[in-house]
């Protein structure tokens, strides 16, 4: 059987309520999206009833995540909690349900299955690199351009 990691974004989307296949997240997304259905306990009943496990990745994989992100530019653009699910299906070998971009950037990267819930998903891995718009000059990360303190901005690396 396939597992699968759900991002915020699928619990929003009802994926877990209308499904019975056991679903992954991580303790920061349950935090994070424990008040969904909270009149109804829905998200307990997941777990109660093992469609849903709580599960934490250990430190190697977060590792390995925030390395490719960096690798890629999209660490900037990554929560804690997204991190998370993306390490988790890194050690199960999981597919991922997420609606997010850099997410899914990060995860393709490392060869994860992603699969999109409420939009097209992204088409292409891409590489991002900061610039400032002030002085024209290109940084592997930053916020404030060290040179003349305009906020960077991100395009997208031609491959």
């Amino acid at each position: 059987m396939a597992f699968r990691v759900l991002d915020s974004s699928a619990f929003y989307a009802g994926i877990p309520f209308g499904s019975n296949e056991p679903s992954y997240t991580t303790s920061l997304v349950y935090d994070e999206i424990k008040h969904i259905k909270k009149n109804h306990d829905a998200v307990d009943i997941l777990i109660e009833t093992g469609r849903l496990t709580i599960s934490n990745p250990e430190s190697e994989f977060i590792e390995i995540v925030r390395n490719t992100a960096n690798e890629s530019g999209d660490l900037h653009e990554l929560s804690v909690e997204d991190i998370s699910i993306i390490a988790l299906s890194l050690k199960l070998g999981a597919e991922l349900i997420t609606d997010d971009f850099a997410v899914s950037n990060v995860a393709k990267n490392l060869n994860i299955q992603v699969f999109p819930v409420m939009t097209d998903g992204i088409k292409n891995i891409v590489s991002w690199t900061y610039y400032c718009p002030g002085c024209n000059n290109n940084f592997s990360e930053s916020v404030k351009c060290p040179k003349c303190g305009n906020t960077l901005k991100r395009k997208n690396l031609k491959k």
